[in-house]
């Protein structure tokens, strides 16, 4: 508990910080927008005599004009869906699709700034580039296509930063969404980046979301040394009876999962009394445990 306050209150002092940087950040912009603008009243003659300077003046006030504009967007569209979700548990992506969004706004703002500011014409520059933006976008299609899947899982209330998933070999904590990759840390602590895509092309399992207090645990026994139901039922059952986590009124059962060439794989079927991730670890590693000490006698 204490450990979970401890998080909360860091979270809440780096949003704070975050929020005061992007503020002031709003109020330069803001300044600078005013005296540009106010420039171009006050200084015409000498902006008409300085076809450079006054082209670099014209990008920055694209520039600032549409960077303010996305500001006020991204904070009126963060405002309305806290306080339409004020009372309800909800999740970050929707902030976090929002936030992605104006970065890709204010980059493409960046860049066309940049052509004003040399005397090109964006729109004159666009149309002249239409092939060579089709052949980029075959280029790069996997990158493209993964930055819509993105923006997708942002927008979506499937899973969130801090859940636990599994997908296909991988699992671990969700840690951040890009636009490119969905990063996951894993059990050895590693930092595993999955593209965006493979979410809509391979199965996934949300285990935070899962309220159930049932575990399944799978493990093997090679074909020599492979053993009965029944006797592997009599040897985990000191376990589940002494055990605190497990809801002894649900009983446990164990099952063959798997008859191979080499190993015959079985499952573990237990209820906890609750669903809390720690219990079912602790519980996980206890027949685990349990299951290495069988595989000694035999061995």
């Amino acid at each position: 508990m204490e450990k979970t306050i401890n998080l909360f209150l860091f979270a809440n002092h780096q949003r704070l910080k975050m929020t005061k940087s992007i503020s002031i950040s709003f109020i330069v912009r803001i300044i600078l927008l005013v005296a540009l603008t106010a420039s171009f009243v006050q200084f015409e003659a000498f902006y008409e005599q300085k076809d450079s300077i006054r082209n670099i003046a014209y990008g920055l006030n694209t520039f600032l004009t549409a960077s303010v504009l996305i500001s006020i967007g991204h904070f009126i569209l963060v405002k309305l869906y806290n306080s339409r979700n004020e009372h309800q548990v909800v999740r970050g992506n929707f902030v976090l699709g929002i936030t992605r969004v104006a970065t890709v706004g204010n980059v493409f703002f960046i860049i066309v700034s940049v052509m004003i500011a040399v005397g090109i014409n964006p729109k004159d520059f666009i149309t002249s580039m239409t092939i060579v933006a089709m052949a980029i976008a075959v280029i790069f299609r996997e990158y493209i296509t993964n930055m819509i899947s993105g923006l997708i899982i942002m927008f979506s209330d499937q899973f969130s930063v801090g859940d636990r998933i599994k997908i296909g070999e991988y699992q671990g904590k969700i840690v951040d969404i890009t636009l490119a990759n969905l990063v996951v840390r894993d059990e050895d602590d590693d930092a595993v980046m999955i593209p965006n895509n493979l979410v809509f092309t391979a199965t996934l399992v949300n285990k935070t979301s899962q309220k159930s207090n049932k575990i399944v645990v799978k493990f093997e026994l090679p074909v020599d040394h492979a053993v009965a139901v029944e006797e592997l039922e009599q040897y985990f059952k000191p376990l589940f009876q002494n055990n605190p986590n497990l809801d002894h009124g649900q009983g446990f059962s164990v099952k063959i999962a798997d008859l191979a060439k080499d190993f015959v794989k079985y499952k573990v079927e237990v209820s906890t009394i609750s669903s809390s991730n720690r219990i079912h670890q602790q519980v996980q590693s206890k027949i685990l445990n349990e299951v290495l000490q069988f595989k000694g006698r035999l061995s």
